[in-house]
């Protein structure tokens, strides 16, 4: 079982610093789509399914911190 079968929808994602980065709406194709809300500018942001390092208490721990997981983030 891959780490993003466990990430659940309106999990909060937190960077390994412990930052807010958003909530997941979904996970498709080896991403995860936050919710639109979540983010800024209200558009839904992606994040690479590989910066998941963990699933924790449920919350999606990224392996990079917050600011960084952001600029790493693509719009749609």
């Amino acid at each position: 079982m891959s780490i993003l079968d466990q990430v659940k929808e309106h999990a909060e994602v937190i960077g390994a610093d412990g930052v807010h980065v958003g909530v997941v709406d979904s996970v498709e194709g080896g991403r995860i789509k936050l919710t639109k809300q979540s983010t800024t500018h209200n558009h839904h942001h992606w994040i690479d399914g590989g910066l998941v390092a963990d699933i924790e208490d449920g919350k999606v721990r990224l392996s990079a911190n917050g600011d960084v997981a952001v600029t790493l983030e693509e719009e749609s």
